[in-house]
């Protein structure tokens, strides 16, 4: 048994090397490709606000990552879901703080979360993580100061116009 172990120490301390390095020093071809994204419309508070909607597994994966500019105040990205749960975020590779809001099917507001820290690396997984407490169906993840800039709160009106 001792002897198994003294073998896979050093793979499994090598795969963990490996992935953390992989994760660190994504190609400049993964992180500058840009998805295109479905576009839709959203109204706030009687504001307009343009969304990308990212629907698939696949862009909801994507969503954010490696996006070096903010996005404007009257724009955002509109996360979809199958149907209502529980549904967290894991800011990996996120440039910029976040406001995040989570919807239900209706559209009303079920949690929010003003100025989301993105992650320092992977290994703070706890510290950067969001997750509602309510099921919802969307997540409307916007720039930080987004909630404020449009004086949403938890009883805000959302109209999902065209997603």
């Amino acid at each position: 048994m001792v002897r198994k172990i003294i073998v896979l120490l050093p793979v499994i301390i090598g795969s963990i090397i490996l992935g953390i390095l992989g994760l660190t020093f994504v190609p400049e071809g993964i992180k500058n490709r840009n998805l295109d994204f479905s576009k839709g419309t959203i109204v706030i508070n009687n504001h307009t606000i343009r969304a990308e909607i990212a629907e698939t597994p696949a862009e909801r994966q994507r969503w954010l990552a490696f996006k070096s500019e903010k996005l404007p105040f009257t724009s955002a990205l509109l996360l979809v879901y199958d149907k209502s749960d529980l549904y967290s975020l894991w800011l990996l590779n996120i440039q910029f703080n976040l406001d995040l809001i989570w919807l239900d099917d209706a559209g009303n507001i079920v949690y929010m979360v003003r100025n989301a820290v993105p992650c320092n690396s992977t290994l703070d997984a706890a510290q950067c993580t969001y997750k509602n407490t309510i099921p919802s169906k969307y997540i409307l993840a916007a720039t930080s100061g987004f909630i404020n800039y449009h004086n949403i709160t938890k009883d805000s009106k959302v109209k999902l116009v065209s997603i």
